[in-house]
C-alpha cells in the first residue's frame, strides 16, 4: 500500500473523611440523569504460574480479603470467577458467602488447562494456566471450541450456584463469544480491559476511553453504529485509567506503563492523593449520560500489595455513596440499567480539568458510537491528542479464525494517534497555531471553560492569550471548530514522527481517505479545508473565511477522491 505522507490507615482515612464526608452519613439519591457508576470487581484465578513463590493458598486468601472488606462497609462487589477457580471446593463455599452478603458472581473468560480438558479438547499451555493470548483467552480456539468453552463453564456454573452468570469479563473477548453468551444464556454485561500498547503482549487501542459500549458484531472491541450490527451486550472498560497521564505513559516506546486506579501500582491506585484526585474529577465533572469506573483487583497481585490501596479506595467508595455522589453497583445490574436507557452507544466523557503532576496538563475525552477524541491542554497550549474513528465493518482478527500469536491486537482506525506515532523527539498532535508571515508559531492559551450543552455534546471555550477564543463543539457526529474574536490567521498543524507510517493515501481540500490493516475509511471537512504539508507527516486544516472548521466523523459510505 503507498502512504502519502503530509501530517499513575485508620488516621489517614479520617483526615480523608472530611474531603468525602464521614460513613454516617446518611444516604443521598443520584439524580438518575447521569449517575457516576462504580462497581468492585475482583477476579479470581485458581494457579499463578508467574512469579514461582506464590501459592494457590496465597490467592485464595487474597479472595477472601477482598470479601471481607466488602464485608466491613456493607458494600456489593462481583466476583468473577475462572474455570479452575469455580470448581474448587473452596472457592464455591467462599463465594456462596458472598452470595449471602449481596455480591455478584460471575465468570472470568481466561481459559485454563481444566476448561479445556471439560470440553474433550486437548490443553496447549505450558501452565495450567497459560496467559498467553493464543492460549489463555477464546481468542486462541476456533469458533465451534469458543462454542464448546462456553457451554462447558455455564453448564458447570449452574451445577454449583443453579442459575447461568449474567456477567462475564475478560482482558479481551471475541465478539462470536459474547454473541453466543447473550443468545443462549442472556448474560446481562461484560467488561474488558482499558486501553493498553503491549502489556502482557496485549494491546487494546483506539477504543471507548473508560464508560461502556454495544459492540459490533463482528468485533467486540469496536462500537457497533446501528442497532442491528450490535450485540445486545454493554462492554465496560476496567481499571480507571488516569484521563491526563496514561495516555503518554511511556510514549516513544512499544509498551505503555501504568497510571491507573489499580491498587497495586504506587503512581496511582495504590498512592491516598491520587485516588483523592481520581474520585474528585470523576465525581465534580459535567459528564454526559453516565459515568463508569471499576474497582478492585485480580487476585494474583496478592493481598499485601493490594490491601492499602484497596482499603482505602473501598472506603472513598464507602463514602461517596453515603454522600450521593456516586451509584454502587455489581456489573450485571449496571448492564440491565444500561440497556433499559440506551438502545445504541451514548456519548460519554472522561474529564480531568486538575492535574495530580505538576505539569498541571488538562484533558477532555469524548466518545461517540462513531468515534472518539481527546484534547490535552499543555504548556500553555492546545492539542487534539487522540482521533479514532469506529466502524461496526471492521471485521477482529480473530472472528472467525484463531489466533497463533502469544499477543493479542484490537484496534479501531486512526486519525490522530498521539501514543504509535510519537517518538522521543517528535510527539504527534493536531496543534493549534498561528500563521504570520508564512511563518507557523506556537499560540498561547489560557484555561478552558468546558459546558454540558446536552447529554451528547460540550461547548469548549479556551481564551487565547493574544484576544478571542477558540471555541470547539464536540458531539456525537461530528468536530465543529470556531476562532471568535481573534486576529490573524490560525490554523490547526498535524504533525508525526518523520518515521512512522500513517493511514493517509488521498487528500483533496475537503476529504481524507485512509486505509489501515487493509480496510479503507475517510473524513470530510464540511466547513474549512485541508491543505498538504511540503513537509513529511505534516497536514493543515483551515478554518474558512469565518473562522469556521467542522469535520464530519460519522460517514461510513466509502469514497474514491
Amino acid at each position: 500500500m503507498k502512504h502519502t505522507h503530509f501530517f499513575f490507615k485508620a488516621a489517614s482515612m479520617l483526615i480523608a473523611g472530611l474531603c468525602y464526608g464521614c460513613s454516617s452519613q446518611q444516604s443521598k439519591q443520584i439524580p438518575e440523569t447521569a449517575p457516576n457508576i462504580v462497581n468492585i470487581i475482583n477476579f479470581v484465578r485458581q494457579t499463578e504460574p508467574r512469579p514461582i513463590n506464590i501459592t494457590d493458598q496465597d490467592l485464595f486468601n487474597t479472595t477472601a480479603n477482598q470479601l471481607k472488606l466488602l464485608q466491613q462497609y456493607n458494600l456489593k462487589g462481583t466476583f468473577l470467577l475462572q474455570y479452575d477457580a469455580l470448581i474448587n471446593a473452596d472457592y464455591q463455599a467462599l463465594m456462596h458467602e458472598a452470595e449471602k452478603s449481596g455480591s455478584e458472581i460471575g465468570g472470568w473468560w481466561e481459559i485454563t488447562q481444566p476448561h479445556v480438558e471439560a470440553c474433550q479438547m486437548t490443553w496447549r499451555g505450558a501452565y495450567p494456566w497459560d496467559w498467553h493470548a493464543n492460549v489463555g483467552f477464546a481468542t486462541g480456539y476456533t469458533p465451534e471450541e469458543r462454542i464448546k468453552l462456553v457451554d462447558a463453564y455455564m453448564q458447570k456454573f449452574k451445577e454449583i450456584f443453579n442459575y447461568y452468570p449474567k456477567s462475564v469479563g475478560s482482558w479481551f473477548i471475541d465478539a462470536v463469544t459474547l454473541q453466543y453468551m447473550r443468545e443462549k444464556y442472556n448474560i446481562e454485561a461484560s467488561c474488558n480491559c482499558r486501553d493498553q500498547v503491549g502489556t502482557d503482549g496485549y494491546t487494546l487501542w483506539g477504543g471507548y476511553w473508560s464508560q461502556g459500549y454495544y459492540p459490533s458484531r463482528k468485533n467486540a472491541y469496536m462500537p457497533a453504529q446501528n442497532i442491528e450490527n450490535q450485540i445486545d451486550v454493554p462492554v465496560f472498560r476496567m481499571l480507571g485509567s488516569d484521563p491526563i497521564n496514561q495516555y503518554d505513559c511511556g510514549i516513544g516506546g512499544s509498551v505503555q506503563g501504568v497510571e491507573t486506579l489499580e491498587p497495586v501500582y504506587g503512581a496511582g491506585g495504590g498512592n491516598k492523593q491520587w485516588i483523592d484526585w481520581y474520585f474528585r474529577q470523576f465525581t465534580d465533572s459535567p459528564s454526559l449520560n453516565f459515568q463508569y469506573v471499576q474497582v478492585g483487583q485480580e487476585n494474583s497481585f496478592t493481598w499485601g500489595p493490594m490491601q492499602n490501596g484497596l482499603s482505602y479506595q473501598t472506603f472513598v467508595v464507602d463514602s461517596l455513596v453515603k454522600q450521593g455522589k456516586v451509584k454502587l453497583m455489581t456489573l450485571a445490574e449496571t448492564g440491565k440499567w444500561f440497556k433499559e436507557k440506551f438502545k445504541f452507544t451514548p456519548v460519554s466523557s472522561s474529564i480531568a480539568l486538575e492535574d495530580i503532576k505538576p505539569a498541571e496538563r488538562k484533558s477532555l475525552w469524548f466518545n461517540s458510537r462513531f468515534y472518539r477524541t481527546n484534547i490535552i491542554w499543555e504548556n500553555s497550549s492546545l492539542r487534539f491528542r487522540d482521533i479514532h474513528l469506529f466502524d461496526e465493518n471492521l471485521e477482529s482478527f480473530y472472528l472467525n479464525t484463531p489466533g497463533t500469536s502469544t499477543q493479542c491486537n484490537y484496534k479501531t482506525l486512526p486519525i490522530v494517534d498521539g501514543f504509535n506515532w510519537s517518538s522521543d523527539t517528535e510527539v504527534a498532535g493536531l496543534r493549534l497555531k498561528k500563521v504570520v508571515d508564512g511563518v507557523c508559531s506556537d499560540v498561547k492559551v489560557m484555561a478552558p471553560q468546558v459546558v454540558k450543552q446536552d447529554d451528547n455534546s460540550y461547548l469548549i471555550t479556551t481564551p487565547l492569550q493574544d484576544g478571542g477564543n477558540c471555541i470547539v463543539m464536540l458531539s456525537e457526529k461530528n468536530i465543529q471548530i470556531n476562532m471568535k474574536n481573534v486576529k490573524g490567521d490560525y490554523i490547526f498543524l498535524f504533525s508525526a514522527d518523520k518515521e512512522k507510517t500513517l493511514p493517509f493515501e488521498k487528500m483533496d481540500n475537503k476529504s481524507i481517505s485512509c486505509n489501515f490493516n487493509n480496510f479503507g475509511y475517510h473524513i470530510d471537512c464540511t466547513k474549512g479545508e485541508f491543505v498538504s504539508s511540503d513537509q513529511v507527516n505534516n497536514l493543515i486544516v483551515r478554518p474558512d473565511k469565518d473562522g469556521c472548521i467542522i469535520v464530519d466523523l460519522a460517514q461510513r459510505t466509502p469514497k474514491d477522491i
